[in-house]
């Protein structure tokens, strides 16, 4: 009585069933992996959030499938502060990022299309893309050490097919931290438009820059000829998930782009998901988005100062470089499995790490973790990993 969009495995796996199991016995686990800000112990500005959402325009309920204008606004003068001046009708808001992407596959494709996502990556966009029926094809983000991490653009053009609706740029990538570079988009821009195959760019990390390099690209707005899609939201950017607000701008050749404007208008009429507090407190919000992310940025190099001082002490594991975003990537060069490794490091020290193939790295010694997980339990988890698997 199902669809086939929903038939997948959802049987517990051997790292989910170990750690019900450690809750269950009231033990403390180290979370390593946690990405909900607000339970990060950051300061948040209460007062001001919560009296931004009682104004009483949020009584009055004035449907825009593109967002109320003065939460668009709002959105305007962000991309401002980047030095972009964009039309307020490029603007429409969604409830989340995901939703973003899960009209914008309604938009671009039939059933059985494909969209190129990136990987290593978070493994949500095969999800959403399999979620409107469409097919995930994984173009590869490879890494060495003298260029760090870089896109295949020949791969990625080899990967073209008569059935590729899109390309997908996560920028930075979660979880390389590797921002897009100048000629990448370039190279995107012309297979793009050259393809007939629209770009989407999600920026949803991109005011998380760790290493500035003059060859990364800030935004994508208003950058590309090819018809582009940038996402972003309240999500990252303010820590607040809870909020529920995302957005797409569009940009590329002009006619069409209206031509695209007015289907997503229309789509987006169809739900109306956004809420009307939420896009009244949108101004407020992304101005008090600075407080927040100074104490995120500051946890940020804490916690990747502190991975690389511990890291140099052993002789098997290191940090691989990242530019940008909430995460690191360990390398650890022994002959235990992603799998053996964190159901051990799990199991006999309480602490939780990703396993490299939750995203997709195409080979075994990989742990991923979470820059933002508070200092002390930090510290703490790192210290345990690499006692059990580190070597002098």
């Amino acid at each position: 009585m199902f669809s086939d969009r929903a038939n997948w495995d959802i049987s517990p796996n051997r790292l989910s069933r170990l750690l019900e199991k450690k809750k269950a016995g009231s033990e403390t686990v180290l979370d390593l992996t946690a990405s909900n800000p607000t339970q990060a112990g950051f300061r948040y500005e209460d007062e001001k959030i919560l009296t931004a959402l009682a104004q009483p325009q949020a009584m009055v309920y004035e449907p825009d499938p593109r967002g109320l204008a003065t939460a668009r606004e709002a959105v305007k003068d962000y991309y401002q502060e980047l030095g972009k001046d964009i039309d307020m009708n490029s603007i429409f808001l969604t409830a989340s990022t995901s939703e973003a992407y899960s009209v914008l596959f309604k938009l671009l494709g039939n059933s059985n299309d494909e969209v190129l996502i990136p990987r290593p990556g978070y493994p949500l966009l095969s999800f959403l893309a399999v979620f409107e029926d469409l097919r995930p094809v994984a173009y590869p983000l490879k890494y060495d050490d003298a260029r760090g991490w870089f896109m295949d653009i020949d791969v990625l053009q080899a990967l073209i097919s008569p059935c590729t609706r899109a390309v997908v740029v996560v920028n930075p990538n979660n979880p390389t931290g590797s921002f897009l570079k100048e000629p990448e988009l370039k190279a995107l821009d012309s297979i793009c438009r050259g393809r007939d195959l629209a770009l989407i760019v999600d920026e949803v990390f991109s005011d998380f820059g760790a290493a500035p390099n003059p060859e990364q690209v800030r935004t994508a707005v208003n950058r590309s000829t090819a018809l582009t899609f940038v996402l972003n939201g309240l999500s990252k950017m303010a820590g607040l998930p809870q909020m529920k607000l995302g957005w797409i701008v569009v940009s590329g050749k002009s006619a069409l782009a209206e031509t695209v404007q007015a289907r997503l208008e229309m789509m987006l009429d169809f739900y109306l998901s956004v809420s009307t507090p939420v896009q009244h407190a949108a101004k407020k919000l992304l101005q008090g988005r600075k407080s927040i992310q100074k104490q995120m940025l500051s946890r940020l190099e804490e916690n990747s100062g502190f991975l690389k001082e511990q890291l140099a002490q052993t002789a098997n594991c290191k940090l691989l470089p990242h530019e940008g975003g909430w995460y690191a990537i360990l390398e650890i060069s022994d002959s235990v499995s992603d799998e053996d490794r964190v159901l051990q490091l799990l199991e006999k020290d309480n602490t939780l790490v990703h396993p490299g193939y939750f995203y997709e790295f195409d080979r075994e010694g990989f742990v991923v973790v979470n820059l933002l997980t508070p200092v002390e339990t930090f510290q703490a988890g790192i210290l345990r990993l690499i006692a059990r698997f580190g070597s002098q």
